[in-house]
């Protein structure tokens, strides 16, 4: 891959400027800057579990059913753990797309926590470096790290999928996240990612059975609302890095290979939009042309008229239009 500039304008908080002496922040979270031989352990059994049961899903629905109730738990718990994503440590945490009122602030961190995808700080320090080399040496999960052919985007694809998770060497929190470092409450979180690992999976299956006062009612809430949930968010945020580097639309301006996938808004919760995304890192909104679904920037806005959250950054039609990709002129 091409080398990266080494600013990377309006992309959030800068880790270069914000970026304190080591010995000056408190201890890294959990999840520091080597991941250790039992995370990657660990790590293995979050994805291959979930996924097994997104696989049987289909089978063992067509035997034996599924209830209304498992598919409200599942869409539910999918849906506060996207958007915790989404809002919290994606357009929030990492970009600053808004400022927050402390409440709220503390929510989308425990909300994004329990999308199961690792300890926040981490996450957000991940994005960050991400947003600094996209699709260029230095980046995380660039699809086109191995080259363009179509073996290499192939072995690139899986990398931005999954493998660049398994990769030893971490990005640096105290150089990327300083910020979320210091505040002892998201440090905190960040910390007890296992907790709220625990509490996302045993939610559905602790409502399932005192709705149904049975341990039936318990696994089956278990096996959608749980695992089957966790697998399809993780592989539909996953394809953010892979897919969406990959294929898709790009009518605005971008130093990087970032595309729209529309089949994908939905459940992304907004986030396909993403070549808008990368061309204007810190909007709120992704979805800013007819017809682009965002849920993210709907509940932003709610967020905006309840007085929780304030310094909005909305896109207005001259910085959308300043943005896209030229047309070329048709020949004379």
């Amino acid at each position: 891959m091409p080398s990266s500039p080494d600013v990377l304008d309006e992309t959030g908080p800068s880790p270069s400027s914000a970026a304190a002496p080591a010995a000056a922040l408190p201890p890294a979270t959990l999840g520091g800057d080597q991941k250790r031989s039992i995370e990657q352990f660990a790590l293995l059994a979050f994805i291959v579990v979930p996924f097994i049961a997104l696989l049987a899903a289909v089978p063992l629905a067509w035997g034996w059913g599924v209830s209304w109730l498992d598919i409200g738990l599942l869409v539910a718990m999918y849906f506060i753990g996207c958007h915790g994503i989404t809002i919290g440590f994606h357009r929030y945490f990492t970009h600053g797309s808004f400022k927050a009122k402390r409440p709220l602030r503390i929510a989308l961190a425990v909300m994004g926590s329990l999308a199961v995808e690792g300890p926040l700080v981490r996450w957000v320090a991940d994005h960050r470096k991400h947003h600094r080399f996209s699709d260029a040496e230095g980046d995380p999960h660039s699809p086109w790290r191995f080259g363009e052919s179509l073996p290499a985007l192939m072995k690139g694809l899986w990398w931005a999928h999954i493998a660049w998770m398994f990769d030893e060497e971490q990005t640096p929190q105290q150089k990327y996240a300083p910020d979320l470092i210091k505040d002892p409450a998201i440090r905190g979180i960040s910390r007890h990612f296992l907790t709220f690992t625990i509490v996302s999976l045993a939610i559905p299956p602790l409502v399932g059975g005192l709705v149904t006062m049975s341990w039936w009612g318990a696994a089956t809430a278990f096996f959608w609302g749980s695992l089957v949930r966790v697998a399809l968010l993780h592989h539909v945020t996953w394809s953010i890095n892979s897919i969406c580097h990959a294929v898709g639309k790009r009518p605005f301006k971008s130093r990087d290979r970032s595309g729209n996938v529309w089949w994908l808004a939905v459940l992304s919760c907004g986030e396909s939009w993403h070549n808008l995304h990368h061309a204007d890192p810190t909007s709120a909104r992704h979805g800013v042309m007819r017809g682009q679904i965002d849920s993210s920037a709907r509940l932003i806005r709610w967020f905006e008229k309840l007085g929780w959250a304030y310094d909005v950054r909305w896109p207005d039609a001259d910085r959308i239009a300043s943005r896209r990709t030229p047309v070329p002129a048709d020949p004379a």
